[in-house]
């Protein structure tokens, strides 16, 4: 049995107070269970029902009443202009999960599909920010695969 606090519940907006921070990268803010360490060096264990995008939620209200924010870290990315409408359709066609913004896309850095990108004639920069791609077209949460729920 773990001695260290558990979350309480997952917040959808801002507590009056905040007390620490948690900044996870994408893949680290898809989670189910797992021991987390704030920005202040303290660890939680957050153990969750079913595996949850932590991108459609505040944060965290932990066992002792502490809130504990979660904020995306900087990572290594691809940003792209260009056609942006013909590149995001080339992205999303190779189920690349994508942050698109009005001026400019982001990508996790990736030799094969920037190289298809410069093909089909962006302008790429590498760049370290927070990634925040959009989530899945039937809802919240994150693209995963293929699977629309019926047969083609």
């Amino acid at each position: 049995m773990s001695t260290l606090p558990t979350i309480r519940q997952l917040l959808t907006t801002a507590p009056p107070k905040t007390h620490d921070t948690v900044v996870l990268d994408y893949d680290g803010r898809l989670i189910r269970r797992r021991r987390l360490v704030t920005t202040f060096g303290k660890s939680f264990l957050v153990d969750l029902e079913s595996l949850t995008n932590l991108d459609d939620y505040w944060g965290f209200e932990l066992s002792d009443g502490t809130t504990v924010q979660v904020k995306p870290a900087e990572e290594d990315l691809v940003e792209i202009t260009g056609n942006l409408p013909r590149l995001a359709w080339h992205i999303g066609n190779r189920h690349t999960p994508c942050q698109i913004e009005p001026d400019r896309l982001l990508i996790r850095r990736d030799h094969v599909i920037e190289g298809m990108l410069t093909l089909q004639g962006a302008s790429l920069r590498m760049v370290s920010e927070p990634f925040t791609p959009e989530g899945g077209a039937y809802g919240h949460g994150r693209t995963m695969g293929h699977d629309h729920g019926h047969q083609h």
